[in-house]
């Protein structure tokens, strides 16, 4: 983001930061301070007084900056990323936020990486969901993953891809015939593979070479084996309900399975939440 005036700008931000460092120093070390002498309560008081200070001088500088050079909101540097994306790689919710209120653009043109890609990637699961709420698309491809969901298995990283299903996220996305199962498999991690195939993965899918997900897995590993017994087990009619009516839901499952009227420990099986106490569970019987 260049700023038209980069002194004005920084003398701001300075200023405004100085009065907040002020501000925070006092509240946090002032109490702590006074009954000893300020020599004895200063390396007590540093490593509360710092973090506490570069905290909200980071908000305030960003946002100072912000009023200042409104129009570059969107500006990208030079790999192609925005101040939004940067802020989601770093996992910055505060940031991420005040940017959105400042307008910035969630959904970049298409087959580029969105500040929801770079949210997956960093597995800041937090930001994915804020993405996710403010209008995200989850089916965006970039030229070289694909959507976001393909990224966080890659990346391994379970919770970004748990909110992205839980979210109505498409589990069977393909880019050159490759799903987010392929990803799974190629980094051996079984918690994620039996995550996709809850959510009605595609074990028998082929990428462009023809492959399925477990002919990337070694023979008698635990990924191959979890790949095998998939293979070779059906899926269970309640569990092939429950992905049917999520699939026909999509994105609004979360909110329209709630509103269904169904017995608790049903809606907790369609939103893949843990069954309730069946004690506490009224509606059930």
């Amino acid at each position: 983001m260049r700023c038209c005036n980069v002194d004005f700008c920084l003398s701001v931000c300075l200023s405004v930061c100085l009065s907040v460092c002020l501000s925070v120093c006092l509240s946090v070390c002032l109490p702590a301070c006074l009954p000893a002498c300020l020599p004895a309560c200063l390396p007590a008081c540093l490593p509360a007084c710092l973090p506490a200070c570069l905290s909200v001088c980071m908000s305030v500088c960003l946002s100072v900056c912000l009023s200042v050079c409104l129009t570059q909101v969107d500006a990208r540097n030079i790999d192609g990323s925005t101040p939004l994306c940067d802020a989601c790689a770093a996992g910055s919710l505060e940031c991420v936020k005040l940017l959105i209120q400042h307008g910035a653009t969630v959904n970049p043109p298409l087959f580029t990486f969105s500040p929801l890609h770079e949210a997956c990637m960093g597995g800041n699961s937090d930001c994915v969901q804020l993405m996710i709420d403010v209008g995200a698309l989850m089916e965006a491809h970039d030229c070289h993953f694909g959507t976001p969901l393909h990224v966080a298995c890659a990346r391994q990283h379970f919770d970004c891809a748990k909110v992205l299903l839980n979210a109505g996220a498409n589990v069977n996305a393909a880019k050159l015939h490759e799903t987010a199962l392929h990803h799974a498999a190629k980094v051996k991690n079984v918690d994620l593979i039996e995550l996709l195939i809850e959510f009605g993965g595609n074990i028998y899918a082929r990428d462009n070479l023809g492959k399925k997900p477990i002919n990337y897995t070694s023979q008698g590993s635990p990924t191959n084996i979890c790949l095998e017994f998939y293979e070779n087990t059906p899926l269970s009619l309640q569990q092939i309900s429950r992905i049917a009516l999520r699939t026909a839901l999509g994105r609004r499952a979360l909110d329209d399975v709630s509103k269904l009227g169904l017995p608790n420990r049903i809606t907790c099986y369609l939103s893949y939440q843990p069954p309730p106490d069946l004690d506490l569970d009224f509606d059930y019987f």
